[in-house]
């Protein structure tokens, strides 16, 4: 398939996807739709977690973007609870939430992705005879260029109403000042709209296994032509939030982003000192 996503897209899918099949119970966070997406890659980039599931790597991957995904969505149920009914997601990639049911008429769905991305992705979506639910839209958007505000309001998004914004996996391929910037425009939002991303720790900050899965994972990402570029300390993040805006900031840490008793396990998933997910909100002005 021609526009393929970008290769973090590709491998967090497969993450996701391996998850349901190496791991035992209790599952973390279940994405039945991910190796369908993949297409006729899915063998091949689930088959290294099948044959290899406990390296240090690929469990890390596993835990990194199951974890992260189940925080954001059960945070964007609890806002959806409370009245918000729209949900950005930035660097979209592969994430499947609007067709395993997300969206159900009250919530519209915007899928802010480079187009090439969005590309492969629709083209996936029709293969496996996924369909697109009304309330998706498919924002085409390169924020090195484009402002995000533009290119929502010319999806259709309320720029009125709050939202939830999810962005993970996406912050350490940017510079700090990149991520500066479209915090800063996050948080020009409607106030009680929040924002879920993810970060990488700096190496002192780091566990043994968090060291170890960002020394290889970042080489092997460097070597595709996707190069970590920024990493953050929580009182950095906390400090570049606050300057954007954001009041009622938290850092999670992986360990924390799901209940105790989903680390009692028997496989190869263990939390480690790698990422942080930020959870921030737009005060009232």
């Amino acid at each position: 398939m021609d526009n393929e996503p970008s290769g973090t897209a590709l491998t967090a899918a497969a993450a996701r996807a391996a998850h349901l099949i190496v791991d035992d119970e209790p599952r973390i966070f279940a994405d039945p739709l991910a190796a369908a997406l993949l297409g006729d890659r899915a063998a091949e980039l689930t088959g290294y977690h099948t044959l290899h599931g406990t390296h240090p790597v690929l469990a890390g991957a596993r835990v990194q973007v199951t974890c992260r995904s189940r925080y954001t969505e059960q945070a964007l149920a609890r806002a959806a609870a409370g009245g918000v009914r729209q949900y950005v997601i930035l660097g979209a990639g592969l994430d499947s939430f609007a067709y395993r049911g997300g969206c159900d008429g009250s919530l519209r769905v915007f899928e802010v992705d480079h187009p090439a991305s969005q590309d492969y992705k629709r083209a996936a979506l029709a293969v496996a005879r996924i369909p697109v639910p009304g309330g998706v839209t498919f924002v085409p958007a390169d924020l090195a260029a484009d402002s995000l505000a533009g290119c929502l309001a010319d999806a259709g998004f309320d720029a009125a109403a709050p939202a939830v914004v999810g962005w993970l996996g996406v912050t350490m391929y940017l510079t700090a000042a990149a991520v500066t910037a479209t915090m800063t425009a996050i948080a020009g939002l409607a106030a009680g709209s929040e924002l879920i991303a993810d970060y990488m720790l700096p190496e002192g900050s780091r566990d043994e296994a968090g060291a170890l899965y960002g020394t290889l994972v970042a080489q092997a990402s460097a070597e595709r032509g996707e190069p970590w570029l920024s990493c953050f300390t929580p009182a950095e993040m906390a400090d570049i939030a606050a300057r954007a805006g954001f009041g009622d900031i938290r850092a999670v840490s992986q360990r924390d982003t799901i209940p105790a008793r989903f680390w009692r396990r028997t496989d190869a998933l263990k939390p480690a000192a790698l990422a942080m997910l930020f959870h921030g909100k737009v005060p009232s002005r």
